[in-house]
């Protein structure tokens, strides 16, 4: 049975291939078109998935959709009703891509894909659920799922057991963490649906001196449910989101220009203070209702990787697996996986241990891109020369391109499509800023550790993270030794590899470890700002010339 999901029209349209029961590629649409945050059909990503699939558009059975647009239309209409008539122009902004796809997405999948099969359609956060415990690791776990909107769900929580998924009570639009968060993000001169990280870590800089405002706006109840102060959001009925009371109370709007200073420190701060007590009450809750230890996320929120490496130390679940792609793209896999496990009641017999479900390119696909461009480059008659060459070079503080195997499936670059660079260098976080990603300064880098050095470095209770969705503190003896990737708080973004998962990008640290006595590396995104990470070699080779990283691999 081949399955194809299917997510677009709102931020991050993505497709995923499931042949029986196995997922065989996924990939974002902005990775194609180069065009961050893409949200037109994802026509590349599913010509891509079927290639990898070796079959064709006929051979599909079903394609899962990620949403019901009719319910969320609903929601829409409801909305704007009521708020009618400030509500008018962001009515009328939005109704024209309702009528030309939103509300005709089955006609719209079938002239792009020229495909005559049966579309099934997911609640939103059915399909988050399903992308979070479907492909776990655990047979029964509960399930949280938390983002800005879907058709009507702003979070909600329930449980799975073998194929089988049950919500138990869910959160309603327009009482969003997610909508906070972005809100904020807004308000500090940031894009929303893709600055929120940028939130996250500026608020390790800051002190929660606004946390006792954020109260005044939410009311957070004993089972993590919340209900806003309306007065201080326009989002329900303008294309704005803080409203006029917002900015009275938490001051103007920065402008992007405008430089970042103590106040939007510590609005961060407070920001990332009330979503932690928000997140730890919803599990709290969560698991007097289950009494399970595992514990499965997805959605937009569950990116926030400083709340998920203190899930542990404030709930009681011991094991916490998150959705790598946890925003709109991983509903296309969890789309799929629900309609084959769960709708067609097929055991599960797939774990997502890999994130690398992208892309590949052969030597010799890359060798013809080279020669075609005239490129000077040098061959390796096995691997252990190349892992040699190219430690060396980063232990002498060179920036490396990385560039192997399948492209990653999230947001997060782990090796495959990374930037790789020397951590013990105290200069290397200003240099790969100045460099190469043209970013803002206070954003940290992410380590990248083998696998049996973790608790040697961090304080951390499981033996890996492949995903670098967790952050944790390092150990105090070790910060001094690596301090381009810890951050202001002393936690780091923390990625495990090992040879089972990744053998070149493990051989490689484990290389630069005999050089330096360090098992760590720095690793950001293949991208620089403004860009999705790179997908070919040309992508790679033209990311390169434009920026200031020294070699290519």
């Amino acid at each position: 049975m081949n399955i194809l999901g299917i997510s677009c029209f709102y931020h991050d349209a993505a497709a995923c291939l499931i042949k029986n029961g196995i997922v065989v590629a996924a990939a974002e649409e902005e990775r194609f078109t180069r065009k961050k945050h893409d949200i037109g059909f994802p026509v590349n990503a599913v010509n891509y998935c079927l290639k990898e699939g070796n079959i064709d558009i006929k051979q599909v059975d079903y394609i899962g959709f990620y949403e019901k647009p009719l319910l969320k239309f609903e929601r829409l209409l409801s909305q704007h009703l009521e708020m009618f008539p400030w509500s008018f122009w962001s009515f009328y902004r939005a109704l024209p891509s309702w009528l030309n796809e939103k509300l005709r997405v089955p006609s719209v999948i079938r002239k792009k894909l020229k495909y005559n099969g049966e579309i099934l359609f997911i609640e939103h956060h059915l399909a988050h659920a399903a992308s979070a415990f479907l492909v776990s690791p655990y047979d029964e776990a509960a399930i949280l799922t938390i983002d800005g909107v879907g058709e009507w769900a702003t979070a909600s929580y329930g449980y799975g057991k073998g194929n089988e998924i049950t919500l138990l009570k869910e959160l309603r639009f327009p009482n969003s963490v997610g909508l906070l968060y972005s809100t904020v993000t807004a308000h500090l001169g940031f894009r929303v649906n893709d600055a929120e990280y940028k939130i996250m870590g500026l608020a390790a800089y800051g002190k929660p001196t606004y946390y006792e405002k954020f109260k005044k706006i939410v009311d957070i109840r004993e089972d993590g449910s919340i209900e806003f102060d309306m007065g201080y959001f326009d989002y329900h009925y303008k294309l704005t989101m803080p409203s006029k009371k917002f900015i009275e109370e938490f001051g103007h709007v920065r402008m992007p220009h405008e430089e970042v200073i103590q106040r939007h420190k510590d609005i961060a701060a407070s920001l990332q203070k009330i979503t932690e007590e928000i997140i730890f009450k919803m599990l709290n809750h969560l698991y007097s209702e289950t009494k399970m230890k595992n514990l499965c996320m997805a959605g937009g929120v569950a990116l926030n990787s400083v709340a998920n490496g203190k899930i542990t130390k404030n709930t009681p679940f011991r094991n916490v697996w998150v959705q790598p792609a946890s925003s709109d793209p991983g509903t296309s896999l969890g789309a799929a996986a629900y309609i084959y496990n769960a709708i067609f009641g097929n055991k599960r017999k797939y774990a997502m241990k890999s994130a690398y479900l992208g892309p590949s390119f052969s030597a010799e696909y890359i060798k013809n891109f080279l020669d075609k461009n005239k490129t000077v480059y040098k061959t390796f008659k096995n691997d252990t020369a190349l892992v040699k060459l190219t430690a060396n070079l980063i232990y002498n503080s060179n920036v490396v391109g990385w560039f192997q195997g399948r492209m990653e499936w999230g947001p997060r670059a782990l090796g495959a499509r990374s930037i790789l660079s020397n951590a013990a260098n105290p200069k290397m976080k200003d240099i790969l800023n100045t460099k190469v990603k043209h970013r803002e300064h206070f954003r940290p880098f992410a380590p990248v550790i083998s696998k049996e050095d973790v608790h040697e470095y961090f304080e951390i209770e499981k033996d890996e993270e492949p995903f670098m969705l967790f952050v944790y503190p390092f150990k105090e003896a070790k910060k001094k030794l690596v301090p381009s990737v810890v951050h202001v708080d002393g936690t780091g973004r923390l990625q495990t590899t090992s040879k089972e998962e990744n053998y070149l990008y493990y051989n490689l640290i484990k290389e630069f470890e005999k050089l330096s006595g360090i098992p760590i590396l720095i690793n950001t995104s293949f991208n620089i700002r403004g860009e999705p990470i790179v997908c070919t070699p040309k992508d790679a080779y033209k990311c390169m010339m434009g920026t200031g990283i020294d070699y290519l691999m």
